[in-house]
């Protein structure tokens, strides 16, 4: 199954793009099903009808839902929720504000991409396009399986275990509620169902993400810091739409100065893009809803083309073996040295770019090896391991 993200910031028009590639997509046959993850939904505006949080038929091999993101917190967290609403309580919060405090934000956004693994999962479909939320909310959504990754990996089973030991004293002594197994299971679930959706969006044979954006200057930079962050998680963008542009036949001189500013950050685009697929979309005399409309958006972003190819290859994160040691290349574009923060512990390495930050597990090979040096070459992080004789002998 095909999965194609799409994103930008806020008003650029992602949910009309992503919209038309499923209508073009199940125009050529292709067995459809379009979601919105936003929490601000405008999918079923798109189309013009009334959508649901369950897949509705909207066209011929075409579906179309609208994730009820309260429903998907209730289902994932409830376990969680009552022991920590049970926990508060117990220390004489009141029984409303533990409510309230036992859901963190964006947790609803969160358990809307489990949608993502279910449907894939059930195999229903050729193509799944995901209306994601704008960019700095799809960022945190994608990163969270990394950022709970190490602590289920490695502090979760020892805190498990300890539980279960200690739990028949200390019932002897506390009316404390102690997490029970019912509670650890819930976590263990939450994380695997999360770590499923990683592994799908990173597949680069089956999952790609697609920038949608105006050519604005604050939107450009935003798109640009949003390809780094992807690269930098590794997930895999394969095209730029430049939504929004003056059609030629716009010749009236009131406009001669916004085509002017249109084409000069088109130009930055494709300078700064350099090597991903761009498509460009106009502005049209009308509103985009309803199948026509959309079909027409369709026929100006993608043409005669297939809108579910991959339409740009990129290699994951690799390790190279050199003369000296070993080679770590990630693509991190659009970043300088200074912007990058590199560091290890033990077997992982970190990679920090502004406020993001990933951690890499080294292989077993590199285990004994060091870092000597860490820089920015051609748009990759070019790391190098050196095993500790040959890193005295070199500089970081």
């Amino acid at each position: 199954m095909r999965v194609l993200l799409f994103t930008g910031k806020g008003g650029v028009g992602k949910t009309s793009v992503a919209a038309a590639t499923a209508v073009r997509a199940a125009g050529l046959g292709r067995r459809t099903l379009v979601m919105s993850t936003d929490p601000a939904h405008s999918l079923a505006d798109s189309f013009g009808v009334a959508l649901g949080r369950e897949p509705t038929i909207v066209a011929p091999n075409l579906e179309a839902e609208q994730i009820d993101a309260q429903q998907r917190l209730e289902d994932n967290w409830r376990d969680i929720r009552n022991y920590l609403v049970s926990l508060l309580s117990w220390g004489g919060v009141d029984t409303v504000e533990a409510e309230e405090l036992s859901v963190i934000p964006g947790l609803e956004e969160i358990f809307s991409l489990i949608d993502v693994k279910r449907h894939v999962d059930s195999g229903k479909h050729d193509l799944l396009v995901v209306d994601c939320a704008p960019t700095a909310e799809t960022l945190r959504l994608l990163s969270l399986p990394d950022a709970l990754g190490w602590y289920l990996e490695r502090i979760f089973p020892v805190e498990r275990k300890v539980a279960k030991v200690v739990r028949p004293m200390l019932n002897r002594v506390t009316t404390m509620p102690l997490p029970q197994d019912q509670l650890f299971g819930a976590i263990d679930s939450l994380y695997r169902n999360l770590e499923g959706v990683r592994d799908i969006l990173r597949d680069v044979s089956r999952t790609s993400v697609r920038l949608v954006v105006n050519a604005e200057k604050m939107v450009i930079a935003e798109a640009r810091r949003t390809y780094t962050y992807l690269n930098l998680f590794g997930y895999h963008v394969d095209a730029v739409v430049v939504n929004r542009l003056l059609p030629d036949a716009v010749t009236d001189p009131w406009f001669d100065r916004w085509k002017a500013l249109q084409a000069e950050h088109l130009a930055t685009v494709e300078q700064g893009f350099a090597g991903v697929p761009m498509m460009r979309a106009p502005l049209f005399d009308e509103e985009i809803v309803g199948l026509d409309a959309l079909d027409r958006l369709a026929q100006a972003v993608y043409g005669e083309d297939a809108v579910d190819e991959v339409l740009r290859h990129i290699e994951p994160p690799r390790f190279e073996r050199t003369s000296d040691g070993y080679l770590l290349v990630l693509a991190l574009p659009f970043v300088d040295r200074g912007d990058v923060d590199v560091f290890r512990t033990a077997d992982e390495l970190h990679v920090k770019v502004g406020p993001h930050h990933r951690s890499i597990l080294l292989p077993a090979a590199l285990a004994r090896c060091e870092v000597v040096s860490a820089g920015i070459h051609g748009g990759d992080l070019r790391v190098r391991f050196a095993s500790p004789d040959q890193g005295q002998e070199r500089g970081a």
